[in-house]
């Protein structure tokens, strides 16, 4: 269980105003690139027509002051609050102002400045993994030249995680790094989560012995199916036939042999489904399967994720040199509802950490910058087959007319089919011919000669969305996009 699912929220009577969006705030530096408090856009696009600043990295949009250095500016400093998931974290760049009321009483502020909601990759990674082990079991095992196994028995240093969930704490702190070398960061704050899988596995609260018991406490696993599925086949509903154990979501599609993926069907119906997911069997009766559904419990993948990655996290994030403060969900939940905002993971890190009395959210981004986690290329210089043996060869030439791919460009292609301007992530080609994926779709076969460098490949692919709770486009926010300020 999510440790903020058992706190009770009351009806919080008196219950503050909602927070209004606003637009997200712009990076600053001064002139020697250390950093600077966020502007406002409107500032920034002053100080640019003044000729007072240039831009000094295009995603996260940062600007650099050519006349200002830090030692005459005024700094506050700003907080980063840490949502993490196991898919997508949230990250939000906020600071505290202190304001006192007409009748003298003091209040804080609590604004959102800067929104992050980071895109994980570690699906993408545990299956090249698993693609890779395959490939190696079977040169093995095939009539080739002999290769000995390696031994299994090989320590693992203390504190080591698998590719795919050290993935996730290496782009979450390398996304507050980069963040504390753009704003003047003070502190971190993180929502340090705590799943209880045996309660979720059961559906209900657990007491006394029943932690020391299982699904299959008094029962084999065929008899505790036969009970369950009331003795017929899950699918058709049969009874009196003989019934084989089927998994409900295949195993060719990410499904476990966990007991809740599993269930009865009779042999015709285990042979039409096969290998499809239970959806597309099942086409047509929706019923039946929000039915299976129920019965057969989620997944706890993503809890183990959490629960493995949690403490990594914060012991990594205590690199950066700024203390660290670890929160619970259920803070961050309270906290989200003291103030109406809607469950994201963006705004939850707006929420995380202590809000005492006479402190108030007022603000948050409408505009939300998305870091999918790309990756850097590979190092094979080889596609392969179904088997694992190579079938062509690749460029060892990465670079291409001063371009790689993966690099943040805009083209401008004045005439022809692909008249107008795109911006997006390149696909280079030794012809010279490239490919730009935009937010359009992708443009093929652009000549490098229209083709601008707009930022280096850094492993990301960026985006913008709006927040859920603005969508009326506020006003003041459609002057910022990922091209810069306007």
């Amino acid at each position: 269980m999510h440790d903020d699912e058992a706190l009770d929220i009351p009806g919080l009577r008196e219950r503050p105003p909602k927070p209004g969006p606003g637009a997200p705030r712009v990076l600053v530096l001064d002139r020697k690139g250390r950093p600077l408090m966020p502007c406002h856009p409107a500032r920034a696009r002053e100080l640019f027509r003044k000729g007072r600043a240039v831009v000094a990295r295009h995603t996260p949009f940062t600007i650099r002051i050519k006349d200002r250095v830090l030692e005459d500016s005024e700094v506050g400093g700003v907080a980063v609050r840490i949502d993490p998931g196991s898919k997508v974290t949230g990250i939000a760049v906020t600071d505290d102002i202190a304001r006192t009321s007409a009748n003298g009483e003091a209040a804080v502020l609590r604004r959102g400045l800067y929104a992050v909601e980071l895109v994980h990759r570690g699906a993408a990674i545990k299956a090249g993994m698993e693609q890779r082990a395959s490939h190696r079991r079977r040169r093995r095992v095939a009539n080739t030249r002999y290769r000995a196994p390696r031994f299994d028995n090989r320590r693992r240093r203390r504190g080591w995680l698998p590719p795919s969930l050290q993935h996730r704490v290496d782009t979450t702190w390398a996304q507050v790094e980069r963040l504390s070398r753009l704003a003047p960061l003070t502190t971190v704050h993180i929502e340090r989560v705590a799943f209880d899988t045996h309660v979720m596995s059961a559906g209900r609260e657990l007491t006394g012995v029943e932690y020391q018991q299982g699904a299959l406490a008094t029962y084999e696993l065929r008899n505790y199916l036969l009970e369950k599925w009331g003795r017929r086949c899950a699918y058709c509903g049969k009874s009196g036939v003989p019934l084989q154990v089927e998994h409900i979501q295949p195993k060719s599609s990410g499904g476990t042999s966990r007991i809740s993926n599993l269930t009865l069907s009779c042999a015709p119906c285990n042979q039409a489904k096969a290998s499809r997911p239970v959806e597309d069997f099942l086409k047509g009766r929706p019923q039946l399967v929000a039915q299976l559904k129920k019965l057969a419990q989620a997944p706890l993948r993503d809890a183990a994720v959490m629960n493995a990655t949690r403490w990594q996290l914060a012991e990594r994030l205590e690199d950066l040199g700024h203390p660290v403060s670890c929160w619970s969900g259920g803070r961050t939940k309270y906290n989200r509802a003291l103030f109406g905002l809607v469950k994201s993971h963006t705004l939850d890190a707006l929420a995380v950490g202590e809000i005492g009395p006479g402190c108030r959210i007022v603000r948050y981004p409408s505009h939300v910058l998305v870091a999918a986690a790309t990756g850097r290329g590979g190092y094979a210089r080889t596609r392969t087959d179904r088997y694992g043996f190579p079938r062509l060869a690749l460029p060892r030439t990465k670079n291409h007319h001063g371009f790689q791919t993966g690099d943040l460009v805009r083209a401008v292609v004045p005439n022809g089919k692909k008249t107008g301007v795109h911006q997006g992530r390149v696909a280079v080609r030794a012809s010279g011919r490239f490919n730009i994926r935009t937010r359009r779709g992708l443009v093929q076969g652009i000549g490098h000669q229209r083709v601008r460098l707009l930022q280096r490949a850094d492993g990301y692919g960026y985006s913008v969305r709006i927040e859920e709770q603005s969508r009326q486009s506020p006003a003041g926010a459609a002057g910022v996009h990922t091209g810069g300020v306007r």
